[in-house]
């Protein structure tokens, strides 16, 4: 499995097929609020969500931007995952 950074979101592919993605949208005030995460039911189950989350977690700390998780499976990520902090913003 590879994962792609596009605009606003990130996608997992797996032999040339997008497997799953992390949306966000961007609030233009240095925050990113995490709006949606899919994964095909057929790759769930994988770790794939979870790759994402971290994948958009990385990416906001390069861009030195906060993360607001709306979407539930990643505020449940943020919930679990002590480390990811640093990047959450304070609502």
């Amino acid at each position: 499995m590879e994962l792609k950074r596009a605009e606003r979101k990130i996608e997992a592919h797996q032999e040339g097929e997008v497997i799953g993605e992390i949306t966000y949208s961007d609030t233009n005030n240095g925050m990113w609020i995490i709006d949606h995460t899919y994964v095909d039911p057929a790759h769930r189950n994988q770790q794939i969500g979870e790759q994402l989350v971290a994948e958009i977690v990385n990416w906001a700390r390069e861009a030195n931007v906060k993360l607001l998780p709306l979407c539930p499976f990643a505020k449940k990520e943020f919930e679990h995952q002590s480390d990811y902090q640093d990047v959450q913003a304070n609502t």
